[in-house]
């Protein structure tokens, strides 16, 4: 494996960044969502780079100012445009060959992405992408609170508990009144922004969705499910930690690099 820190300037501080390298003349770019650093979480990015990149195409990672081993202020997200932009070019600089690269985000990430207009990128992968306002984040939307039931009446265990008396009754009935919303029509808020972010978008985009993510499932519940660009791995967390996630992840990725760089 060929794999090398380095750093690069963003406006006034120097970020930190790891390169997969390899010989394709298409790359992936990794953002990182929330606070976690370049590896991601349970070391899952520096993972999928090295599969990546063991099928010839280099990837980039990089911690945004203020997180992991990068200088500057953590401002947030919505911040990081041009935390991304000068990772871009970096990799460009590093790896010449390249003409065209994929960019890759989780979370807010995603949304990062999405709010910057696909970011120069050629082609985007935008995976659970974030869209709850922070004054509703705690508060999930009813398509998650459905979805949670549907598995919960799947649940033997759990049914007893119910039927014994073992589950608190104030809760459950505010769950079930959460559930009872009416689905959102148009989105609003964050979803109505990344959503017009992309609309100019050129490239190819697709969208992994993670089926035991509120994170996800709150995004679908602010997008239009005929959208043949999403894609679903049912009994995925956020992070695709389980192995089976991990390789479809891993496969989702690959796809679009391929159609990428042909």
């Amino acid at each position: 494996m060929n794999r090398r820190h380095f750093s690069f300037a963003c406006e006034s501080a120097q970020l930190a960044a790891t390169l997969d390298d390899a010989s394709g003349t298409t790359a992936l770019l990794i953002v990182s969502g929330g606070n976690e650093t370049r590896a991601g979480a349970w070391n899952s990015q520096a993972l999928l780079a090295a599969r990546v990149a063991a099928e010839g195409y280099p990837v980039l990672r990089f911690d945004r100012r203020g997180v992991g081993d990068s200088e500057g202020d953590n401002r947030g997200f919505r911040s990081s445009a041009p935390d991304i932009a000068a990772a871009l070019a970096a990799l460009r600089t590093a790896c010449p060959q390249v003409m065209r690269v994929v960019g890759f985000g989780n979370c807010d990430a995603a949304s990062a992405l999405m709010l910057a207009g696909g970011a120069g990128f050629d082609a985007l992968i935008l995976s659970n992408p974030w869209t709850f306002a922070e004054d509703s984040a705690d508060e999930p939307p009813a398509e998650v609170v459905r979805n949670h039931y549907r598995r919960r009446l799947g649940d033997a265990a759990a049914l007893k508990r119910l039927l014994t008396g073992k589950v608190a009754i104030g809760p459950l009935l505010r769950s079930l009144f959460a559930a009872a919303r009416p689905i959102p029509g148009r989105p609003k808020g964050l979803a109505a922004e990344i959503a017009s972010g992309v609309v100019g978008f050129r490239g190819p985009i697709r969208f992994p969705i993670a089926g035991r993510d509120r994170t996800g499932l709150a995004f679908l519940a602010n997008w239009d499910k005929s959208d043949d660009r999403l894609r679903i791995c049912s009994d995925a967390t956020h992070s695709y930690v389980e192995p089976e996630a991990q390789d479809w992840l891993f496969r989702q990725v690959l796809e679009i690099l391929r159609t990428t760089a042909h």
